[in-house]
């Protein structure tokens, strides 16, 4: 969602600064030559068909239905895209604990990579899921055992609210044991 906000905000305001340059153009053109016509945009035609409609007129509905509808979208976007926490177990009602989900798959890449048969490890956490890829030179399905449980347990350990859910994936590594 930060990748769609990181994007969508510059665009937005390319967009905004473009109508400002425009505006601000043709206004100094009405200035400097006012009986002449508009110098890029076409408004005094604008201008013609926006007087023609009344509040209640379908093309006025749809355009306020859509910038409702843009406006909704966009705040979605903003809400949803906010910082992600781990929420730990609070020691006192007015103390609240929260960790970032880089500091749980730290925690948890470190634990793994202490194991002996992992040549490498690389995790990556959310409130809701842990993930680890590592590269072990133990057959897949017993480091994929070893290191869930692993996991499990250093989890487990940790003052969460909700333990997330674990998803190992395991490839063999040139190395053999």
């Amino acid at each position: 969602m930060r990748i769609l906000l990181r994007v969508l905000s510059p665009l937005l305001a390319l967009a905004v600064a473009a109508l400002g340059f425009f505006l601000a153009l043709e206004v100094t053109w009405a200035w400097v030559r006012p009986r002449s016509g508009p110098l890029v945009l076409p408004w005094p035609l604008w201008q013609a068909t926006l007087q023609s409609w009344t509040w209640t007129a379908t093309p006025a509905r749809l355009i306020a239905a859509g910038l409702v509808l843009v406006g909704v979208l966009l705040l979605l976007v903003a809400l949803r895209s906010g910082r992600r926490e781990v929420r730990l177990v609070n020691p006192a009602p007015e103390i609240t604990l929260t960790t970032s989900p880089r500091s749980l798959a730290r925690l948890v890449g470190h634990q793994v990579q202490q194991l002996d048969h992992v040549a490498s490890a690389s995790v990556t956490a959310t409130p809701r899921k842990v993930t680890v890829r590592a590269t072990s030179r133990q057959p897949i399905d017993a480091a994929t055992t070893d290191i869930t449980t692993t996991v499990h347990t250093l989890l487990s350990g940790l003052p969460l609210t909700h333990t997330p859910r674990v998803s190992v994936t395991v490839t063999p590594s040139d190395k053999p044991a």
